[in-house]
């Protein structure tokens, strides 16, 4: 007998709640709670079983081999490197991202090019019909006999299909179309995301296929479920970039079989997604020498070490509050590091507005790059120009104190790789760090310091 049951779920961010609320008790959002009446109906009886039948049993963990996960080869860099070294068979993989940024332009050029080395490709959409995706094909100028589309959302007809072509991989395009019969509910709630993903990842697992799932976003920029998704794959990737800039980073946040934080570049251009090998020079090779309130920061991405210019710009208010606007870094590192300027240095920064611009796209988040922008914001309010020729990297802390911070020898490696002479580094310890020694060393213990040597006074 089917069973009902009625749930109340915000439209805006997913809560579920058996009774009502006005107001969301997760996203204080009112009325946003709408009534859902779920019918789950029994399972048809299919010939063929998408998982298997045998129950597990358990095995003594000495017993287990040890042999590693066989990845298949993925012929784009970028996108093997955010993997962990390529697809492992039987994984599932999610990508989300905002609306316009490249993830159907990656995911066809990726399925076209795994279509042409490891077999058959099923790319199934639920937003576009098959005429569309060809002429983005041929657009981006693939051809791939071996991969199929198409055009359903309902999910038992795409298994159907994925018996009947035997694809190595499928793709999802996206999880929030496809739904279940048996749920008697709309596509994209919370109980048909999950529903079909479980299904997705019980078919990955006991076939050995691998499945891609394009997930949409939410408001705040995570996928849409919300959370329900992320916890049932193997792999969480993020599309990152503003629409109206060339450069997109593919971010790894969920990595059951490599490292996580890992990040992939490309470039979106008129032949779609490009890989960019050397970021670091791309990001810099329309930098503007010798002008003020311009510093180059060595942040790392994972295990990638890149260089970002980081502009400033100081400029007298006219109005009471002086405005802090950043643009790629945090507000309130940003604010930390004002009020540390103002304090321990005496910049008059309450009666000037502060704009910090980090060029090419690029989301810094780790305190590594706190003392290029204090560098920059005070280059910008002196209106002196930094070397050209020097890299900088270091934490600040509330004192004024510049910390020291993980894999410095990575990070000059990459600079000195790039061409920079020069090196702004906190005091560190002989012995302790793998520095290269083809570049100058400028060790400071706090700001202060650092900008006497580099700004100094006319």
């Amino acid at each position: 007998m089917a069973k009902k049951r009625s749930l109340y779920i915000c439209s805006n961010c997913g809560k579920r709640s058996p009774g009502y609320f006005g107001r969301c008790p997760k996203c204080g959002q009112f009325d946003t709670m709408e009534e859902h009446v779920e019918e789950k109906k029994a399972p048809a009886k299919q010939n063929r079983q998408p998982v298997g039948t045998s129950r597990a049993k358990p095995q003594r963990l000495g017993d287990i081999s040890k042999t590693e996960e066989t990845r298949m080869p993925v012929p784009i860099e970028e996108f093997s490197r955010v993997l962990g070294g390529g697809l492992v068979p039987g994984s599932i993989v999610l990508l989300g991202g905002e609306p316009g940024v490249g993830k159907s332009t990656l995911v066809i050029e990726l399925s076209a090019l795994l279509a042409n080395t490891i077999g058959p490709v099923l790319y199934v959409s639920g937003e576009e019909s098959a005429r569309q995706i060809k002429m983005r094909a041929d657009r981006l100028g693939l051809n791939a006999p071996d991969l199929y589309l198409l055009t359903e959302t309902n999910l038992t007809n795409i298994f159907d299909q994925i018996y009947e072509v035997d694809p190595a991989m499928v793709v999802i395009d996206s999880i929030q179309t496809t739904y279940a019969e048996e749920l008697n509910s709309s596509p994209g709630l919370v109980s048909q995301v999950r529903e079909c993903a479980t299904r997705l990842q019980t078919l990955a697992k006991s076939t050995g296929r691998s499945v891609m799932m394009i997930g949409h976003v939410t408001k705040d920029g995570s996928i849409a479920g919300p959370r329900v998704l992320e916890h049932i794959v193997d792999t969480v990737l993020y599309l990152e970039g503003d629409p109206f800039q060339q450069y997109r980073l593919l971010r790894s946040v969920k990595n059951r079989f490599g490292a996580t934080s890992e990040v992939g570049v490309f470039e979106m251009r008129g032949q779609g997604m490009v890989e960019v090998p050397n970021p670091s020079e791309a990001f810099l090779e329309e930098r503007v020498i010798n002008s003020s309130g311009s510093a180059i920061a060595i942040t790392m991405e994972g295990t990638r070490p890149l260089l970002v210019e980081l502009q400033a710009l100081t400029s007298p208010t006219a109005f009471g509050n002086a405005r802090r606007t950043p643009n790629g870094v945090d507000m309130n590192r940003l604010l930390l590091i004002s009020a540390v300027l103002t304090k321990r240095m005496g910049l008059k920064l309450w009666e000037h507005d502060i704009f910090v611009n980090v060029i090419g796209g690029m989301k810094i988040n780790e305190p590594a790059s706190d003392l290029a922008m204090a560098v920059a914001i005070a280059s910008s309010y002196y209106d002196r120009p930094v070397p050209a020729d020097l890299a900088i990297v270091g934490e600040v802390g509330l004192s004024g104190e510049v910390r020291r911070v993980g894999q410095l020898g990575a990070r000059l490696n990459e600079a000195q790789k790039i061409g920079f002479k020069r090196a702004l580094i906190p005091k560190i310890r002989k012995g302790t760090e793998d520095i290269p020694s083809g570049i100058e060393l400028i060790q400071v213990r706090n700001v202060a310091d650092g900008l006497r040597q580099i700004l100094p006074s006319e």
